[in-house]
């Protein structure tokens, strides 16, 4: 299966790769099921995954960041025992910008009787995962996955077209120097968000602050970068809360905690929460567990 999904990955980051020389950036016209508009390499992205895993036969049924409902597979097409969610090209908004994107995937086991998916088999909480990983297209291609024995990195070498191992057992180091979140926002943080944030910027040495801001906008850059150097990640509840449980929060925390980090929505571990919707949008703070701890402590008003 997963054979099957790095060939999709090589074949859209063949296309990221000639995004401005081909008639491939901008919009198709219309939105999402989030209300958002859809860039012509979302499709792309969205259908070349499709079509990989129904070629490959081990899916029972799939969903995407993309598309409303359930996606079953065929009956003309093999079905297998197991679940594919996924977001086929997380930062779409920064697409025409040059700006790094990526792709998300989580992988359930089938939990229904019959060959045919259902939503039952999709609605699992994260702790049911068994593998989990993200592709970011930045200056490399880099494949990161974890099927619950440590996060690897794999760098994909052009002059042969496979990915390599380049990064083994990834830890992501108890505490950082940064922290992401867009600023943009501050005016409408809750108290706790707002007070965190104001105390990364003071300066004390002890903890090694101020941090550093750092935000890209796509999840996976941003997730990334905490991933391999520490510090914290944060789309708090308000305004709103605008990520995935399934296709973002789910895999992204299995990444972050099987790498020795945490992730949090500040009340409860993301990997706890029983979905009850393919869209269902939750509160996300992944990151170094030193980080995310004093972040909780703000956020539930035990420190000021």
């Amino acid at each position: 299966m997963l054979w099957d999904l790095v060939l999709a990955f090589k074949m859209i980051a063949r296309e990221v790769r000639r995004a401005g020389l081909i008639d491939i950036l901008g919009t198709i016209g219309h939105e999402n099921v989030h209300g958002e508009k859809v860039q012509k390499l979302d499709e792309y992205a969205q259908d070349h995954i499709y079509h990989s895993m129904l070629a490959g036969g081990h899916v029972c049924c799939m969903a995407s960041e993309e598309r409303a409902e359930l996606i079953p597979v065929p009956r003309e097409y093999h079905r297998g025992k197991y679940v594919l969610l996924y977001d086929p090209l997380d930062g779409s908004s920064n697409i025409d910008v040059n700006i790094s994107i990526g792709t998300i995937f989580s992988i359930h086991r089938k939990i229904t009787p019959g060959d045919e998916g259902r939503l039952e088999d999709c609605l699992q909480p994260g702790l049911k995962q068994i593998a989990a990983g993200y592709v970011i297209y930045g200056s490399s291609v880099m494949l990161v996955y974890t099927t619950g024995h440590g996060v690897h990195g794999f760098t994909l070498d052009p002059t042969i077209g496979e990915f390599l191992l380049s990064h083994e057992s990834i830890r992501m180091p108890a505490r950082g120097k940064t922290y992401s979140i867009n600023e943009g926002n501050a005016g409408s943080f809750d108290a706790g968000t707002a007070m965190y944030v104001s105390w990364v910027k003071q300066k004390d040495a002890a903890t090694g602050r101020p941090y550093t801001q750092r935000y890209v906008g796509t999840l996976v850059a941003d997730v990334h970068r905490t991933l391999i150097s520490g510090g914290i990640f944060l789309y708090p509840a308000s305004p709103k809360p605008k990520l995935r449980l399934l296709y973002e929060g789910a895999p992204m925390a299995m990444i972050a905690e099987q790498a020795g980090g945490r992730a949090t929505t500040g009340r409860e571990r993301i990997l706890e929460i029983a979905p009850h919707d393919l869209h269902q949008k939750v509160p996300i703070v992944i990151g170094s567990t030193e980080d995310v701890a004093t972040y909780e402590e703000f956020f539930l008003g035990k420190r000021t």
